[in-house]
């Protein structure tokens, strides 16, 4: 078993997405051998990434939680005779480096569209301001086929 932290900023494919590249993740990597005799790695990892949301377009902090059983394989071919519950990695003879297994979890775990959940939702108007939903405009959104109560009440 393998335990530690690793900055943001060594994970080259990471930094791009993020806002700011500071910090660091934590993890914890085990190695075994399963019931079939398959190398197992399973990697846990936790970090607090700075992301845009892209409702305000403003930083926010996004916590990430991830856990994934590993298979190492050889060939492609072997991916077939895994258990469902493992995610094949493609490996030949050589190094494993524990940061690319590190940053593969978090480019997982990072959402596709950062949203702030602390953000309500936001209108836009033409001359650039943005503001809240007033309680009126809820109302209507919430009951888009209001008007037509009053026609079926007529008839």
């Amino acid at each position: 078993m393998f335990r530690g932290t690793m900055p943001l900023k060594k994970m080259t494919r990471l930094s791009p997405l993020l806002a700011s590249s500071g910090g660091e993740a934590r993890f914890e990597i085990y190695f075994y051998f399963d019931l079939q005799h398959n190398a197992i790695i399973k990697v846990s990892i936790e970090a607090d990434l700075i992301l845009l949301c892209q409702r305000s377009l403003k930083k926010y902090t996004e916590t990430v939680k991830r856990s994934s059983l590993l298979a190492v394989i050889r060939e492609l071919s072997e991916q077939d005779m895994l258990p469902e519950n493992y995610e094949p990695l493609l490996h030949e003879a050589g190094k494993l480096a524990m940061l690319d297994l590190a940053e593969d979890e978090l480019l997982l775990a990072i959402p596709q569209i950062p949203k702030d959940p602390a953000v309500d939702e936001i209108e836009l108007s033409t001359d650039g301001e943005v503001s809240s939903p007033s309680d009126d405009n809820k109302e209507i959104l919430q009951r888009p086929f209001a008007g037509l109560d009053g026609l079926l009440k007529k008839n």
